[in-house]
C-alpha cells in the first residue's frame, strides 16, 4: 500500500492526545458509610471494572476513528501492476469509430453517441496535464497532433459519421506514429484505446505491429439486433446497349442479419427517372440477385441509382453506377492485301457503324484510342511498331479482332499474341474439320439462338476446309465461342488488360471456310462492334479508390480546366490529372465523401460520369464478441494488449484503478465513521447497562 499524500500521517502523533487523556483520569472511587438505609432511594455504584472496560473500548473506538480519517487524508491506493514511472504528462490515444456502422443501435441509443461518452470517461480518468489524441478514421490532419482535455473534449463533440474504413492495425499503426513522434520524448508506456463494434471485416489484430512498450486497450461496444440489407454490387446483363433497345442490370442484394426479410423495395432511376421496380425476398444470413429489365431512351451518359428501404444503417441502400450510350460505333480494319470486300458490305452499309478501312502500311497510329472495335484483318506480317500500338490499345479497354493472314508471318502474330496473353498459332492445319459446339450462352450470342435451350444436332454451321491451331499456353483463360471436333478452337475471345481480343482460326477466304458466307457471320461481327461501343465506367469505392481513369478515347485539352460536380450536394472540386500512355488518370484524393454520381466536365462539355460508392465492408454487421477478442489477443502473447468490458458510466472508475491503482481513502472514510458511531453506541448504551443500584 502506498500513499498519494503521505505528509498527512505526521498527524497519526495526534493519537497520544486521547491515550494522555486517558491515562490521566484521576477519578478515584470511595466508600459510603451510611447508618441508616431505610431513606436511602437510589444508590448508584459503579463497579469499577466494567467502568475500566467501557473508558477502553470508548479510547479504542476513538483512536481506530481517527487513525482511518488521517489515513483517508493521506490518500492510500493499491498501486497497479500496469503503472510505471510517474509522468508529469503522459500520452493518450483515442480512437472513435465513426464509420457507418457505429449507426447502428446499441444498449445505450447509437454506437457512436456511446463510443462519444466512453472517450469523454477516458478523458475524465486522467489528469488535466495529460496529453491526449483524438483518432478517427478520417485521418484528418488536426487529429495528427496531442490536446489537453478541454479540447479534446470539444473536439469529440464534432465527430460524424463518416464513410472511411480502417482496418485495426491500420488504427494501431496511426496511434504509434504520434505517440513516438518525438525521438527525445522519454515517457516509458503511452496508452491507445479503440473503441469500436470490431467487425470481423476489418479487425485484424493479428496484423498488430505495435511498439512493445505500447499499452492497446480495447473497449468492445455491442449493438442490439445484427440486422441489415444491403445493395452489395450491380452490372449490366449485357455490355451491349442500345438507345431504346430492352436491356436488364442485375443487381446483388445482402442479408447479414439473423432475421428473413420480406417485401423489400428495389427501385431502378436512370437520369432521375424511375425505369423498373421489384419487391424482394431474403432468407437470412444470405444473398440473392435480382434482374431488373429496363430500357434506355437516349444515347450518352447514363446516371443511374439503385435504392432500397432498410433501417436502422441507410448508407448501403443506394448503389449509384453509370454507362455510356454511343450513338455510332468507330470501327477500324487494318487490311492485308486480300482486301475487306465481307466486312466493307457488312459494315459499310451500316449507318450506324463509322467504318473506316486503311492498308496495314498506312496506318495512323493516333487514331486508336478513338476506336471502339480493331480489326486486324488478314495482315501478312505485323510490324514491331504496329504491334506495340495494338498492345497498348488493348490493356487500355480496346477490342481487337484478329484475322489471321493465309501467308501470315507466324513469328509476328506469336510476338502480338504472347505480349496480349492470349493463345497462339501453332501452324496451318490443312485438313477438313467440322465445327461442332457454340457457346450460345455468351453475351456475343444473345438473341441469336433461343435462350435456354440446346442447340439442334443437325444445325448448319460452316464447313471448313483448313485453318490455323491455336495452343493452350495462354496467361488468361480462353473463352471458345465456337469449337472443332477435336477441341480446337474456331472462334475465341480473352481479356487481356482492361480491354478483350478476338481471334479466327481462318482467313475469310474459300479455300479455309465458308465463315464468311454463313448466317453466323453477320451477327457475330456485328455483335463484336456492339459489344465494344458500350461504356460502363467502374464505380469507385470511397476512402479505397482515390484515383480513376477516363475513357481512352476521350480527349481533354491542356487548356481548359477539368471540374468533377456533384450539383445535389454543391460539390465542385478540380482533380488532379496526369497523361499515363494516352490515358487520363485523374485523383480525388479523400475529397470524396458521399456517395453518389459525379459528372467530369471540360468548360461546357460533359466528359464522362463517375459513380463513387460507400464500402461494403461496413454492410455485415458480424462483430467479435469480447470473449472472441479475449481469445485473439491471447494467441497474439501480446501482454500489452488488453481488454475492457464496463458498464456506462464506470469505465472512469475502471480507468483510474488501471493507471493509479486500487484508491482506498473512500473505504478508509467510512471505517472512521463506523468507529465513531461505535464510540457514540459505547458511551450511550454502556453506561445504561453498567449502572445498577446496589444497597449495602
Amino acid at each position: 500500500m502506498q500513499f498519494i499524500y503521505p505528509e498527512f500521517l505526521f498527524a497519526l502523533f495526534a493519537l497520544a492526545i486521547p491515550i494522555l487523556i486517558h491515562l490521566f483520569n484521576f477519578r478515584r472511587f470511595k466508600k459510603l458509610y451510611f447508618t441508616n438505609v431505610r431513606f436511602l432511594r437510589e444508590i448508584k455504584q459503579d463497579t469499577r471494572s466494567r467502568s475500566k472496560l467501557k473508558h477502553l473500548l470508548v479510547l479504542m473506538a476513538r483512536i481506530f476513528a481517527l487513525t482511518c480519517l488521517i489515513l483517508a487524508f493521506a490518500q492510500p491506493y493499491f498501486p497497479s501492476p500496469l503503472q510505471g514511472k510517474t509522468e508529469a504528462s503522459r500520452k493518450v490515444s483515442v480512437y472513435v469509430d465513426n464509420s457507418f456502422s457505429m449507426d447502428a443501435q446499441g444498449k445505450n441509443g447509437a454506437l457512436l453517441d456511446e463510443a462519444k461518452q466512453k472517450a469523454r470517461e477516458i478523458a475524465m480518468a486522467y489528469k488535466v496535464s495529460d496529453r491526449f489524441q483524438l483518432l478517427t478514421n478520417d485521418f484528418q490532419a488536426k487529429h495528427q497532433r496531442l490536446l489537453n482535455r478541454d479540447e479534446f473534449l470539444e473536439e469529440l463533440n464534432d465527430v460524424k459519421p463518416g464513410s472511411s474504413v480502417r482496418n485495426v492495425s491500420e488504427i494501431i499503426s496511426r496511434q504509434t506514429d504520434l505517440l513516438y513522434k518525438d525521438d527525445n520524448d522519454t515517457e516509458s508506456s503511452p496508452t491507445a484505446y479503440l473503441i469500436s463494434d470490431f467487425q470481423k471485416s476489418i479487425t485484424d489484430i493479428g496484423e498488430i505491429n505495435a511498439d512493445s512498450m505500447l499499452n492497446i486497450r480495447l473497449i468492445p461496444l455491442k449493438s442490439i439486433g445484427l440486422q441489415n440489407v444491403s445493395i452489395d454490387t450491380a452490372y449490366l446483363s449485357s455490355p451491349i446497349l442500345q438507345a431504346n433497345t430492352a436491356s436488364e442490370i442485375i443487381v446483388k442484394l445482402k442479408n447479414t442479419g439473423t432475421k428473413n426479410v420480406e417485401n423489400i423495395p428495389l427501385k431502378l432511376t436512370i437520369n432521375n427517372t424511375q425505369k423498373a421496380l421489384s419487391s424482394v425476398n431474403i432468407p437470412a444470413t444470405s444473398s440473392t440477385e435480382v434482374k431488373l429489365p429496363f430500357t434506355p431512351t437516349e444515347n450518352g451518359w447514363q446516371s443511374a441509382k439503385l435504392n432500397i428501404t432498410d433501417y436502422p444503417l441507410i448508407f448501403d441502400d443506394d448503389y449509384y453506377l453509370s454507362f455510356n450510350i454511343r450513338p455510332n460505333i468507330p470501327v477500324l480494319s487494318i487490311n492485308g492485301t486480300p482486301g475487306d470486300k465481307y466486312l466493307q458490305n457488312l459494315y459499310g452499309n451500316d449507318s450506324y457503324f463509322l467504318y473506316k478501312a486503311v492498308p496495314s502500311s498506312q496506318v495512323d497510329y493516333s487514331s486508336f484510342p478513338a476506336q471502339q472495335l480493331i480489326i486486324l484483318n488478314e495482315v501478312d506480317k505485323i510490324s514491331s511498331g504496329l504491334e506495340q500500338e495494338l498492345m497498348r490499345y488493348v490493356k487500355r479497354g480496346g477490342s481487337l479482332f484478329v484475322i489471321p493472314s493465309a501467308n501470315a508471318d507466324l513469328e509476328s502474330y506469336q510476338s502480338l499474341f504472347q505480349g496480349l496473353g492470349t493463345n497462339s498459332i501453332i501452324g496451318l492445319i490443312s485438313v477438313p474439320e467440322k465445327i461442332s459446339k457454340i457457346e450460345n450462352a455468351h453475351p456475343l450470342f444473345e438473341g441469336v439462338f433461343e435462350q435456354g435451350k440446346r442447340l439442334p444436332e443437325n444445325l448448319d454451321l460452316p464447313s471448313v476446309q483448313q485453318y490455323f491451331q491455336f495452343n493452350k499456353n495462354s496467361r488468361t483463360p480462353e473463352v471458345a465461342l465456337m469449337k472443332f471436333q477435336n477441341s480446337s478452337t474456331f472462334l475465341g475471345i480473352t481479356e487481356s488488360g482492361k480491354g478483350q481480343v478476338f481471334t479466327l482460326s481462318v482467313p475469310l477466304q474459300e479455300s479455309f471456310s465458308s465463315f464468311q458466307r454463313h448466317a453466323l457471320f453477320v451477327p457475330v461481327m456485328l455483335r463484336a462492334a456492339l459489344q465494344s461501343g458500350s461504356r460502363i465506367q467502374a464505380p469507385s469505392i470511397i476512402g479505397k479508390d482515390t484515383e480513376f481513369s477516363v475513357q481512352q478515347d476521350t480527349l481533354i485539352s491542356n487548356d481548359q480546366v477539368v471540374h468533377l460536380r456533384n450539383d445535389e450536394i454543391k460539390f465542385d472540386i478540380i482533380p488532379e490529372s496526369k497523361m499515363i500512355a494516352s490515358t487520363w488518370l485523374l485523383s480525388v484524393r479523400d475529397q470524396v465523401q458521399s456517395a453518389g454520381n459525379y459528372t467530369l466536365s471540360e468548360g461546357s462539355r460533359l466528359i464522362t460520369i463517375q459513380s463513387f460508392n460507400y464500402d461494403r465492408k461496413e454492410s455485415n454487421l458480424n462483430c467479435y464478441t469480447g470473449s472472441e477478442l479475449e481469445e485473439i489477443i491471447s494467441k497474439t502473447g501480446n501482454q500489452k494488449i488488453s481488454m475492457i468490458e464496463i458498464e456506462a458510466g464506470q469505465l472512469t472508475h475502471t480507468l483510474t484503478q488501471l493507471e493509479e491503482g486500487t484508491r482506498l481513502w473512500k473505504y478508509f472514510i467510512i471505517f472512521a465513521l463506523i468507529f465513531l458511531a461505535i464510540e457514540i453506541l459505547l458511551i450511550r448504551f454502556f453506561s445504561q447497562a453498567t449502572s445498577k443500584p446496589q444497597l449495602t
